[in-house]
């Protein structure tokens, strides 16, 4: 099971961004998992009524989750997406791994965004840095079959501003979970300047980390959550309690740490509840989330 599930903030496209993901990344499949309620809305969400809520994207079999909501967030490159086009993975080797991952970056930059052009770096044969036409940011690697293997995707966290927060938000994050821990940090050459380039464990899942600096005019926001499954009340209530530090922020069991970075605080058969009478009204009221209540 995929306790961590990263969200995309979608401006009533959904399925359609869905449907992108599908047709132009290998081994995706996108499918809508939950709809709004066509009652009992409020007023901001009537136009949804009936619509898609969630489409759940399965990337290489890693799963991605579309929120269907309106403008009021985006997703930003303080969350990015590597994608790694492993020689292994494919039957024609690293001639196929480099021509599927031209073509994702053809369609990704497409209407998109180049953040880093397409060639040839120190760590990749093959590396670029793009954001989709939807916002959504993904670093496209031609990986050394030689090395350690890497997932399909891994989710990276950038953290700007003028403090170096990577290594803080490692420590914390991999102390709330079993299976987690830091397994690699590269420093940048000043210590000031924090980390250059970080891999972590959380609950047997791979993300990377990295210190950016303030030469950047981005940083994280709602457009792009951790789901993280809770197996029960206790554990929804020590996660809450470790990572809140944004009160006004917090709402439905989305919750904002200390560095920015939002989450979502769910019980592993959230869509279970969700089947329950009155329940998707009832969750609007929260703040934390209370299983008994839903």
């Amino acid at each position: 099971m995929q306790r961590i599930v990263p969200n995309i903030w979608c401006q009533g496209n959904a399925a359609e961004v869905g449907e992108f993901y599908s047709k132009v990344l290998p081994q995706t499949s996108a499918e809508t998992t939950m709809s709004y309620p066509t009652e009992g809305l409020p007023d901001f969400q009537l136009p949804f009524a009936g619509k898609p809520l969630v489409v759940d994207v399965m990337v290489g079999g890693y799963q991605l989750r579309l929120i269907n909501a309106g403008a009021e967030f985006r997703p930003t490159p303080a969350i990015s997406f590597i994608l790694n086009m492993d020689p292994l993975m494919f039957d024609g080797g690293e001639d196929q791994a480099r021509a599927t991952l031209q073509e994702v970056w053809a369609a990704f930059s497409d209407g998109g965004q180049v953040r880093m052009e397409l060639g040839v770096y120190p760590h990749s044969k093959l590396y670029g840095w793009v954001e989709d036409r939807f916002g959504v940011n993904w670093q496209l690697m031609l990986t050394d079959p030689a090395g350690e293997p890497r997932p399909f995707v891994i989710p990276q966290l950038l953290f700007t501003g003028p403090t170096a927060h990577a290594q803080e938000a490692m420590d914390l994050y991999t102390g709330l979970l079993p299976d987690s821990a830091t397994t690699m940090v590269v420093p940048h050459a000043s210590a000031s300047d924090g980390i250059m380039f970080a891999e972590f464990m959380l609950a047997g899942q791979w993300f990377s980390a990295m210190d950016g600096g303030s030469i950047h005019d981005f940083t994280f926001t709602p457009g792009l959550s951790l789901e993280l499954s809770c197996a029960d009340q206790d554990e929804i209530d020590s996660v809450w309690e470790a990572l809140s530090s944004v009160p006004e922020a917090e709402q439905c069991g989305w919750v904002v740490d200390r560095f920015g970075v939002s989450w979502q605080i769910v019980p592993q058969n959230m869509g279970e509840l969700m089947l329950h009478p009155g329940a998707y009204q009832r969750m609007l009221s929260m703040k934390k989330l209370i299983i008994a209540e839903l």
